[in-house]
């Protein structure tokens, strides 16, 4: 199962032949239907929708560079 090696929050760089044309890009695992893995999904960024992790090929963990602290909307 692809979900036992996700972590909770994290986003990874992934691509799916389905979703942004195949693209490379930046998706946050979701537990928003539920805390067991198998309830989890792929919060696709810039949108309102979920994916299946199976949906995807992940990447790579994407990081975010240290001295650039991520600011939510509403700061």
């Amino acid at each position: 199962m692809v979900a036992a090696s996700l972590v909770p929050g994290a986003f990874y760089w992934a691509k799916s032949s389905k979703y942004f044309d195949g693209r490379t890009t930046v998706v946050q695992v979701s537990t928003v239907f539920g805390k067991d893995p198998d309830y989890w999904t792929l919060a696709l960024l810039g949108t309102d929708q979920h994916a299946m992790p199976t949906e995807f090929e992940i990447i790579a963990p994407a990081e975010f560079p240290g001295k650039y602290p991520i600011r939510q909307a509403a700061e």
